[in-house]
């Protein structure tokens, strides 16, 4: 008696879209090109400064626009060592995330939750950032500025990817709700940014 068997199931071997998002692997590749090369100039200019103290860097433009007061500040050295070398160590691994999810890596939700951790302290960070240019400091430095740039889309739609995928264990709906207006959110993210530089500064834009 010849049995029948039951038919196997399908195993699909390509990954799920949501697993590899190509958009947010390019905006990784790119993003943290831009971040790691402006974190790469400031190092370089805090080095020729260590070596020179009169030494006044190519990004100090005007008594506000002046990455040499950023550079000489406490805020500049946070943990006990230049700021920059957080984005040379920081920006690698979002680079590498980016090309290997180009390459058809699918990533696990572990590592979906460790990119998110990171984008989350990165996003803290640049904001105290931000907090301490304006108020404490009184100088904007431009290459931190570009860091700020990059980092803020990075940690936005690395969390709508978690919230979309399901990898907080919920959110679903959260995330497609936020992702129809994705756009609009970084625009007035920026703008309050812009804002507040302006406000900060109102006097020395007004007086060029």
């Amino acid at each position: 008696m010849t049995g029948t068997r039951a038919p196997q199931e399908t195993v699909s071997a390509t990954p799920e879209p949501s697993a590899r998002p190509r958009g947010l692997a390019w905006l990784y590749v790119i993003g943290g090109l831009i971040g790691l090369a402006s974190s790469f100039a400031l190092m370089l200019e805090k080095l020729e400064k260590l070596v020179n103290p009169d030494y006044v860097p190519s990004c100090s433009i005007n008594p506000i626009v002046s990455c040499g007061s950023v550079m000489d500040s406490a805020q500049a050295a946070l943990l006990g060592f230049p700021n920059p070398l957080i984005g040379l160590m920081a920006f690698p691994v979002v680079i590498t995330a980016g090309a290997a999810m180009l390459a058809g890596y699918a990533a696990p939700r572990w590592f979906w939750l460790g990119l998110q951790l990171g984008t989350t302290l990165a996003v803290v960070f640049i904001h105290w950032l931000v907090v301490q240019s304006l108020y404490s400091i009184g100088a904007l430095c431009p290459y931190c500025m570009i860091v700020w740039v990059v980092t803020i889309p990075i940690f936005w739609y690395t969390t709508l990817h978690n919230l979309k995928a399901g990898h907080f264990g919920g959110g679903r709906s959260i995330g497609v709700a936020l992702g129809r207006f994705h756009s609009v959110v970084l625009v007035v993210w920026y703008l309050v940014i812009v804002v507040l530089i302006l406000q900060r500064f109102w006097d020395y834009w007004t007086s060029l």
